[in-house]
């Protein structure tokens, strides 16, 4: 008997609701956590494979990749990151997010430190994997403030763009929109709109992950709380934002997003 068939025959709705309700238990199986957490490292390798890759490609082939280039192609990775595997552990990609999601209620804190532990190990092996192979110093595929600019300008750009996007990222997470797959076509929109208007200044980073990587690997930190307080006091506020917007989080359909619903070999995996 499949476990669709305990739930009384109450339409559609009811199924629905059991189904999710089946996947967030499923989450909680500690056996498919490393599953989770190599889709993160995977993830956000990719990301910052592109996002540090053009600057980088740039310093190696002077003038091969254009601005408009260099923040899109970010926006279009994590879209399809997002895509393809974003149901087995919520595709955060970025330590601002989880917090996000832990602050709203909407992913459990003991979850946190693992995902963001390999969300940089995921950067830094992104920045080896170029500078070994492009032979150019992985400080072009980091972010700093603009020439002229003070850190104090690049962290409040940070700042502003962070809680945009996290912002965009739980809207179309919760219950109240629940777009879906869409999602991952909102959230990669706004990226890529914010890098066009905005990295002039701060370089849109919106991810200490995607900063962190390239600045270990090039053992230079100079600039790094920018890119590390900016996101995250940015992703607080769009809590707060998220909060007066629709209350309090941890709707079904928000925490299925945030921590996946993977189900893949979960009855495979109980012993007989």
């Amino acid at each position: 008997m499949g476990p669709l068939q305990h739930v009384p025959e109450a339409g559609a709705i009811a199924r629905y609701e059991h189904d999710v309700h089946e996947r967030i238990e499923n989450f909680n199986d500690p056996r498919q956590e490393w599953r989770r957490l190599f889709s993160e490292l995977l993830g956000t390798f990719f990301l910052v494979l592109v996002a540090a890759g053009a600057g980088m490609m740039n310093a190696a082939f002077p003038d091969s990749i254009s601005r408009s280039a260099a923040v899109v192609a970010p926006a279009l990775m994590v879209m399809a990151i997002i895509l393809f595997m974003g149901k087995v552990g919520g595709a955060h990609l970025n330590p601002a997010v989880s917090i996000a999601f832990a602050l709203r209620g909407d992913f459990p804190w003991r979850r946190v430190p693992g995902y963001i532990v390999v969300q940089l190990v995921g950067a830094t092996l992104a920045a080896l994997f170029l500078h070994a192979v492009l032979r150019v110093s992985s400080q072009h595929g980091s972010n700093y403030p603009a020439h002229g600019f003070s850190g104090g300008a690049a962290l409040w750009m940070e700042i502003i763009l962070t809680m945009g996007l996290v912002s965009v990222i739980l809207g179309t997470a919760s219950g109240a929109q629940n777009v879906g797959i869409l999602g991952a076509f909102g959230v990669g929109g706004y990226i890529a709109l914010a890098g066009l208007w905005a990295s002039p200044l701060s370089g849109a980073s919106m991810n200490p992950a995607r900063t962190f990587g390239p600045d270990l690997v090039a053992t230079n930190f100079t600039d790094l709380w920018v890119y590390a307080v900016g996101p995250i006091v940015g992703a607080v506020l769009a809590v707060g934002v998220a909060y007066l917007l629709r209350g309090r989080g941890g709707d079904r359909n928000a925490v299925a997003a945030a921590e996946g619903t993977l189900v893949v070999d979960v009855e495979n995996s109980r012993p007989s």
